[in-house]
């Protein structure tokens, strides 16, 4: 485990390599420190594909994964900022730069760049795949799909022609909620799971239970799914 920090951001690479392989997909992923750790236990129990985990922790959820402004959902809570744009050109011209450096000096090489998440960061990893041509994968587990403006800004604009497989999942009791927006999430997560199936190979996978049912098992079974060749 190698970790730095860059610009208040905590960033763990975890090299997942028993066959010695010199070059390895690398998954970016935008989770809590915590939870990172539990992702990491999932995917080695659910024997993934030899790869580099990347977890990015620190981010201001509510600001730096959110497209653009929004209302707050709830009264008591906080607006969305919208500054995912901002950070994702955090990520592709600060970050990665330093991912190179270091997997370099350790003589790996990388295959190509995944992006995943839950929940904010799963909305963020879709948006991420049409705003740049980094990503070869994309996996949005339990995406915050409901995030007012997304189904049409998926619908209007073209992804990136480097993402070639996206996974979307979600619990099968998320959109029973009386909050009127977040009920959307999965009329609005199928609707854009099947527009993209015309264009890539898209897959939907539903969980039992509501929105924090096993966010780190399903984040590991949707990152195990997009590196399976």
């Amino acid at each position: 485990m190698y970790s730095f920090g860059c610009e208040n951001k905590k960033i763990e690479i975890e090299i997942n390599d028993p066959h010695d392989h010199r070059s390895l997909p690398v998954i970016l992923i935008n989770c809590d420190y915590e939870e990172s750790k539990l992702i990491s236990e999932r995917l080695s129990e659910l024997n993934c594909p030899d790869h580099i985990l990347v977890i990015i922790s620190g981010m201001n959820w509510n600001d730096d994964l959110t497209p653009w402004r929004a209302d707050p959902i709830f009264k008591k809570s906080d607006p969305f900022s919208g500054k995912a744009d901002e950070y994702l050109k955090f990520i592709t011209d600060r970050l990665l730069p330093e991912i190179n450096s270091y997997l370099n000096s350790i003589g790996k090489e990388i295959e190509y760049y995944a992006l995943g998440g839950y929940s904010l960061a799963g909305l963020f990893a879709l948006y991420a795949a049409y705003k740049c041509d980094t990503f070869r994968r994309i996996a949005s587990s339990s995406g915050s799909l409901w995030y007012p403006g997304i189904k049409d800004f998926v619908l209007n604009n073209e992804i990136s022609s480097n993402v070639d497989k996206i996974c979307f999942s979600l619990g099968d009791k998320e959109s029973q909620t009386r909050n009127e927006m977040m009920s959307k999430v999965e009329n609005n997560t199928i609707e854009i799971c099947n527009h993209l199936k015309n264009k890539i190979k898209a897959a939907y996978f539903v969980n039992e239970g509501n929105h924090f049912k096993d966010p780190d098992l399903r984040t590991a079974k949707d990152i195990k799914y997009i590196l399976e060749d």
